[in-house]
């Protein structure tokens, strides 16, 4: 299971400026249980949204975003709205925005940051990959993660490595990432995004934080208690 949160919204209005159209994807897997992208938060967030002016051209939840494969069915049902939108506007974590801007010829924006828990957790069978950083970028980027899909990590462009057929020099059979995020900002219109600088990361945000590891989240990923006593925390959590 991914946790996460949703981001500020001063900073989801800062980088949706422009974007009057919008259309909402939520994911009703992990970030429902985060409730950070189920049917209710979708909801919320397009009332939010309309209140500062933004037009919703339409919503949809999918049960797991990460699913390249059943987020693409669900948004080819909706496809005429997606396309009277400016941008999707994704409310999951990191896997689920990549997942999004892979499948839609529209910019991919990530409404929530994903939350280390101690280590990666889960599997997919796609490539995108999520490094619970705290602090998502996904909308600088087009949609691909500079942490996970370039060799160093590197947030304001590619280092001097990479071949001329656009492979990492530190490993020679993949792609550069930040290639790859060139390509994808071309095509989105959006290659201006190179000219906003990155700040470095704060590494910290990738620890579990404090917050987190009093919640039950933590004690299902981490404790070695028998499984009654996890659930009972579920239920007094609940109550």
């Amino acid at each position: 299971m991914l946790i996460s949160e949703l981001k500020p919204q001063e900073e989801i209005l800062g980088f949706l400026e422009g974007k009057e159209n919008l259309f909402l994807v939520g994911c009703s897997g992990c970030a429902e249980v985060c409730e950070t992208g189920g049917d209710a938060q979708v909801k919320w967030m397009e009332e939010e949204l309309g209140k500062a002016g933004k037009k919703i051209t339409g919503k949809v939840s999918v049960d797991f975003l990460c699913s390249k494969a059943l987020a693409g069915v669900r948004l080819r049902r909706r496809i005429q709205e997606v396309d009277r939108a400016d941008a999707l506007l994704v409310m999951s974590c990191g896997i689920g925005v990549q997942a999004v801007a892979a499948i839609v010829d529209r910019p991919a924006y990530p409404a929530a940051n994903t939350i280390s828990l101690g280590g990666h957790q889960g599997v997919w069978r796609g490539e995108e990959r999520c490094a619970q950083c705290g602090d998502c970028v996904l909308h600088l980027t087009g949609g691909i993660c500079p942490v996970t899909f370039c060799s160093k990590g590197m947030l304001n462009g590619p280092c001097g490595g990479y071949s001329s057929s656009g492979k990492c020099e530190v490993d020679t059979q993949m792609n550069c990432g930040w290639v790859m995020i060139y390509n994808r900002l071309k095509t989105l219109g959006q290659l201006d995004r190179f000219k906003q600088i990155v700040e470095a990361k704060r590494y910290a945000k990738m620890r579990p934080p404090d917050t987190l590891r009093g919640t039950t989240f933590w004690a299902v990923e981490q404790r070695n208690d028998a499984p009654a006593k996890v659930a009972g925390a579920l239920v007094e959590e609940d109550r």
